[in-house]
């Protein structure tokens, strides 16, 4: 069912290297695909978009008037949802909003002995585009976690596209759009959505960055227009990598294990122990678990694909090896945790105790789900407010500064042979 490994056993950094290994490229079909959709988006506006919707989502529409939801759908939508979902949805969305409020940057400003100022000046961008998976992948959780922290960062306009294949609507997604605060809502996807975003049609304005995850097209399409509009990342599969100690519960890890291999076939879900015997009972929950979950063909094809179960000789090589891996989730499920997230420099979230399941950060602890996946936690992080935000260098200089500046501007700039340069500098020098 899933592989067991040792770290004394000979080739073990190769096989966990390969264990570990994704690759990102994406078929030639699907390039091919997606780069004529972005060529004719981008030159034919709506009248594309609307016929790739009508091919690829069977939703026909006259207009893309059509395809835009009303303000009063997403309210309705919100309205509608049992009293249970709606307290939980809402009750989430307060959490996630109080966490990236404490991210927020400020400008700021310093000035010399001579009066010359330098600073830092933030500021929002102006339009995000928010991709949200629809019809039967429908993910509300998606929704807030993308949308908050872009509204919190003061963006002024939050465009979400989401595909309802054959007029499928999600009433939570929708729900959550109107919780988030989202300003406009169109019912397309794939490829031409994302172009649309990117370059704007007679109907949808262009948007600074696009946020959110999806399907291969859609992230071969975000790859594509990086560069014309910023994008949040490339996300591999989803990870978790668990360290556990003989104090954990093998059934909990076990079911830990379960949450992220229930994604697909491709997520990774992976077990540290120094202790070979909690290993066993970890093996002998994943056994007698598994046949009582749903998505357990899923879940056992990813377990059998790139999970493992390995020994490790303690809990610091537990932690050399967590920072080798980079996880998107890491679970510290052992009895005196405090220790290990001082050694752990490269996770997209630490899961700290024995009773922080990764699925609550998925949902509502409150920071941010988006995470660096595929070892990218080695120099990236989680989605945030600082995402939505740009920073303005800020340069005034006194006659006094260009004094000081100017000679050593202009020493540079004759060194470089940029004369140009050394002269904008030098005239400003008093002689």
């Amino acid at each position: 069912m899933i592989r067991r490994l040792r770290t004394a056993d000979a080739g073990f950094l190769a096989t966990l290297d390969e264990l570990l290994h994704f690759d990102h490229s994406t078929d030639d079909a699907i390039e091919l695909t997606v780069s004529e959709i972005l060529k004719r988006v981008r030159s034919a506006g709506d009248a594309a978009v609307l016929d790739y919707t009508r091919r690829f989502d069977h939703l026909d529409a006259g207009s893309m008037a059509e395809l835009e939801l009303p303000r009063s759908e997403l309210r309705h939508a919100l309205d509608r949802l049992p009293a249970a979902q709606r307290a939980a949805l809402e009750a989430a969305a307060q959490r996630v909003t109080s966490y990236h409020e404490r991210q927020k940057l400020e400008s700021w400003s310093f000035t010399e002995a001579d009066g010359t100022r330098l600073g830092q000046k933030v500021t929002a961008l102006d339009r995000v585009g928010l991709y949200v998976p629809g019809g039967k992948a429908a993910y509300p959780s998606s929704v807030l976690m993308n949308a908050l922290p872009a509204k919190v960062a003061g963006v002024g306009e939050l465009i979400m596209v989401v595909p309802t294949p054959r007029g499928e609507k999600n009433a939570l997604v929708l729900a959550a759009a109107c919780l988030a605060g989202v300003d406009r809502v169109f019912t397309i996807g794939g490829a031409q959505a994302v172009a649309a975003l990117a370059y704007g049609t007679q109907t949808i304005p262009q948007v600074d960055k696009i946020v959110g995850p999806g399907n291969a097209y859609v992230a071969a399409a975000k790859r594509r227009v990086f560069g014309t509009v910023g994008i949040d990342m490339v996300a591999g599969p989803s990870e978790v990598l668990i360290i556990a100690d003989a104090s954990a519960n093998p059934d909990w890890v076990a079911i830990d294990l379960f949450a992220q291999a229930e994604h697909d076939e491709l997520a990774q879900s992976i077990l540290l122990s120094p202790d070979a015997e909690f290993i066993a009972r970890v093996a002998a929950s994943i056994e007698r678990l598994l046949p009582t979950m749903p998505r357990r063909e899923v879940i056992a094809a990813s377990l059998k694909g790139r999970g493992a179960l390995i020994q490790v000789a303690d809990l610091d090589e537990a932690c050399a090896i967590a920072n080798r891996i980079a996880p998107e989730h890491l679970e510290l499920a052992v009895g005196d945790p405090s220790p290990l997230v001082e050694k752990i420099r490269h996770a997209g979230a630490i899961f700290v105790g024995h009773y922080a399941s990764e699925s609550l950060g998925d949902y509502c602890a409150g920071p941010n789900h988006v995470l660096p996946t595929s070892r990218s936690a080695r120099f990236s992080s989680p989605l945030g407010v600082y995402d939505f935000q740009k920073r303005s260098s800020l340069i005034e200089v006194s006659q006094a500064g260009a004094q000081t500046l100017g000679p050593i501007a202009a020493t540079l700039a004759h060194g470089e042979g940029l004369t140009a340069h050394a002269r904008a500098a030098e005239l400003r020098i008093k002689r």
